[in-house]
């Protein structure tokens, strides 16, 4: 039976098998069935699409490895917060730890939108109706985790086991009913590469795709504070989630480059689905809408079990309100993650576009969160040397370095590829000093 948590602290009952699933669940959401079609646009052959692929892939494992000696070495809640705050101070802190709350609360409320489109599909009644209906699902949601942390957690566990199997099972349809495309049909001839006459607007458009299905490679390590024995756990959690995540992206891939001939891909929305149709016929695209719904779920209930840790974890350093530290007997942060879901709500009701626009300047500072881990790691090195580390990247600094580099790059690619989503990030970041300064003051008047 669940103990009673003390008003202030997380309940230590999560293990391995949850940080397997909370990393699947976090990660994996439309992504993979979305992304394969305008990368194939833009390369045109399948030896580049699967090289980037590639590419991202051993982006996010080396960086896997690198977070779970900071997730070990400081196992509290929020991961990039966490890390920063110690590494560089306070504002390095909040400047991660508030634009990461607030990226992933817009991320969450596209998610909803997004499935009570899906939803719509199914049920033409609901048609017109989907803010309200995506309020309400977070509505939900939110009621869920505030019965507590077991049940949020055992129902992100089969959410994400349904996604896997569901993924798998694609892979398997495509190539045992499916049949192979002749070499004729494998390459466009009118891709962006062959258009420009240059791979790196392609390469770096393709790339930031798969960065953004990626995304949530690290989730596991926001509940280190959580874990029975994150010094064990941490990195089997990581290691096997973001393995199984690489398998399964990389197999669908193939799976849709067997199966659908390049010029088609190249024009889907929805290249998965599009697969099933040509096996199938049109009657299968309910199927496809139902696991689609599936998908969204599993990562927008991730996106509410870790994203309020954030805020609680911010709280409890004197950097947001000092009532967000309050946890109820399920272990779940009271006022953090209500505060959350209304954050969400309301950029639901103001318009899935503005939702849409922030989740893609979000994308910059998810970046940024990543690039403020690889410099955390290194500098904490350099500043606590005697700090106990269970687990300790291979091929330091070396690859900390690596991962920075290559981060950094990428946000400056980003802001060269998108320079008015760039323009709302850097005034973000400029916003982000006063109010900075005015939450320490209102702290220091508590």
């Amino acid at each position: 039976m669940t103990q009673p948590s003390p008003k202030k602290e997380l309940l230590k009952i999560l293990g391995v098998g949850f940080g397997i699933a909370v990393t699947i669940g976090g990660t994996i959401g439309t992504g993979i069935l979305r992304k394969p079609g305008p990368i194939a646009a833009q390369l045109g052959e399948p030896w580049l699409i699967m090289g980037v692929w590639i590419a991202v892939s051993l982006y996010a494992f080396l960086g896997t490895l690198c977070t779970i000696e900071l997730g070990t070495s400081v196992p509290k809640a929020g991961a990039w917060y966490v890390y920063a705050r110690r590494a560089f101070g306070d504002y390095a802190g909040f400047v991660v730890g508030i634009n990461s709350w607030m990226g992933t609360c817009a991320a969450l409320g596209f998610g909803v939108y997004t499935m009570s489109e899906y939803l719509a599909l199914l049920i033409p009644s609901l048609l017109g109706y989907e803010p309200y209906v995506a309020a309400s699902i977070l509505l939900i949601l939110t009621g869920i985790h505030w019965i507590g942390l077991a049940l949020a957690s055992t129902f992100q566990n089969v959410m994400s086991f349904l996604k896997a199997v569901g993924l798998f099972t694609f892979v398997a349809v495509c190539y045992i009913y499916g049949n192979e495309i002749s070499s004729a049909d494998a390459t466009l001839t009118t891709s962006k590469i062959i258009q420009t006459g240059s791979f790196i607007g392609p390469v770096i458009f393709s790339l930031q795709a798969i960065f953004y299905t990626y995304d949530g490679w690290h989730t596991a390590a926001y509940f280190t504070e959580e874990d029975e024995n994150p010094t064990k756990n941490l990195p089997k959690s990581m290691i096997g989630g973001v393995l199984l995540i690489i398998i399964i992206y990389l197999l669908c891939n193939l799976a849709i480059l067997y199966i659908l001939p390049m010029n088609e891909l190249a024009n889907s929305k929805l290249a998965a689905a599009d697969a099933i149709k040509l096996i199938f016929g049109e009657g299968s695209a309910k199927i496809v809408t139902i696991f689609l719904m599936v998908s969204i779920l599993g990562i927008v209930n991730a996106q509410m079990l870790f994203n309020p840790r954030v805020l609680y974890s911010m709280s409890r350093d004197g950097l947001f309100i000092n009532a967000a530290t309050y946890v109820n007997k399920g272990g779940t942060p009271a006022l953090a993650m209500p505060i959350t879901a209304a954050v969400a709500i309301v950029l639901i009701l103001v318009g899935k576009e503005a939702c849409e626009k922030l989740s893609d300047i979000a994308t910059f500072f998810f970046v940024l969160g990543y690039a403020s881990g690889f410099a955390s790691l290194l500098m904490l090195r350099k500043k606590e040397p005697l700090l106990a580390r269970p687990w300790k990247v291979p091929a330091y600094p070396v690859l900390p370095i690596l991962m920075l580099i290559i981060s950094l790059a990428f946000l400056v690619s980003a802001v060269v590829q998108d320079i008015s989503s760039s323009k709302y990030s850097i005034l973000f970041l400029v916003l982000s000093y006063p109010i900075f300064l005015a939450v320490q003051r209102l702290n220091r008047k508590d």
